[in-house]
């Protein structure tokens, strides 16, 4: 009996999922130009099958890089709906954003690229990401946890100069330096 067209596109669907979740830890190792094949292998599919659901390397870099960025996006309600206050909410998230900039091995240089594939990925991370931490950064000062002069913007351009990692400054160092950022955001009372 053929399979019904619903159940051919759930397979579909769960296979695309795979080869996202495949590329997003090959791409932690070895970059975002990393061999194809070796995203196939970490999935358990054939290469044309990756080929079937990405036609092109820059279809899913940026596949990968917008199911990451909407992650990020969701968890900011959570994490505010759930901590304890808006202060803890907004360190929590930038750890995951730390988490999410630290693995971007090569990221930036297939932005620059020019690849037009990937043209939107930057605006597509701003339009995304800046209004979460403004979310978070909102309900702080509400709370007068921080300054009211603080952007959502600035703070993420800051988090990522932080996150720039090299032979002799890596993901915990970051991580650190993310902390005192933030303690220096921290509003003093008097």
């Amino acid at each position: 009996m053929p399979e019904s067209l619903g159940v051919r596109q759930a397979r579909a669907q769960r296979t695309r999922e795979t080869v996202v979740a495949a590329a997003a830890a090959v791409f932690v190792h070895q970059g975002v130009q990393a061999p194809i094949r070796d995203i196939a292998d970490r999935a358990d599919v054939g290469v044309g099958t990756v080929y079937r659901h990405f036609p092109t390397r820059a279809d899913l870099v940026t596949a990968v890089y917008r199911h990451q960025i909407d992650t990020c996006s969701a968890l900011a309600p959570r994490l505010l709906a759930e901590s304890t206050s808006p202060f803890t909410a907004l360190t929590t998230w930038a750890d995951a954003f730390v988490e999410f900039l630290v693995t971007k091995h090569g990221l930036g240089a297939a932005l620059g690229s020019g690849d037009p594939g990937l043209e939107n990925l930057h605006a597509l991370m701003l339009d995304t990401l800046v209004p979460a931490c403004a979310t978070l950064l909102d309900a702080c000062t509400a709370a007068e946890e921080t300054d009211p002069g603080i952007t959502a913007y600035t703070l993420m351009r800051a988090i990522g100069n932080l996150c720039i990692t090299g032979p002799d400054y890596d993901r915990e160092d970051a991580r650190r330096m993310v902390a005192t950022l933030l303690a220096g955001c921290r509003r003093r009372t008097v």
